[in-house]
This record gives C-alpha cells, structure tokens and sequence, in this order.
C-alpha cells in the first residue's frame, strides 16, 4: 500500500508497512512504518523519534576558516575572495552561484 506523505523535505511516495507493534519510549500502539522494523532494535512513534531527534546535539564545529585570495570561478569567471578551504591548484573553481547550478544538476 502506498501513500502520499507531507514531510519536512517535500511530499514523497513511500510504500509504509503494516503491522502491530509497540513503541519502546512511551508504549503507544503503532500500526504502520515506513520501513520493515528489525526484532532487535527499539521501535519508536513518530512522537518519541521527534523527541529524540530535536535533543541530539548538532554538530557545532564553530566557525569555519576561510582562506583569502584573488580567484575566479571556472565557469563564469566571477572573482572569488573567500573559499571555506584552500585550494590545490589542480582542481577548477566555482563562485556561490555556478556550484549551487552545479549541485542541482546531479
């Protein structure tokens, strides 16, 4: 059976399996999932996996080094100033605007 599903990420199909199991939290019933649980790990409802997930700590590196210098984009030819890594040389360049395009296209 499959059914549309509103998410944080965008509406997805998602094939959700049905059954009679118990959350390991809180107790409440749950009757489907959206994934064959495995015997040997707790089961959660979707309230008690949100709980958990909002407490997990982020990962919270501080700020990222950036390194200065005169560059341009390899495909646009923007000048770039500030790279959150530093570069080899050997490796083409992108501004903001030309990876995000590039990303995209994956």
């Amino acid at each position: 059976m499959v059914f549309k599903k509103d998410r944080d990420r965008g509406d997805s199909d998602r094939e959700m399996i049905q059954g009679n199991w118990t959350c390991s939290e809180c107790g409440t019933k749950i009757t489907e999932m959206p994934f064959e649980p495995s015997s040997d790990r707790p089961i959660f409802c979707r309230d008690c996996w949100s709980k958990k997930r909002d407490s997990r700590p982020r990962n919270n590196f501080g700020p990222r080094k950036m390194f200065q210098g005169n560059w341009k984009c390899s495909e646009c030819g923007t000048a770039i100033t500030d790279l959150p890594f530093e570069p080899s040389g050997d490796t083409p360049l992108f501004c903001r605007e030309c990876w995000s395009k590039k990303r995209a296209e994956r």
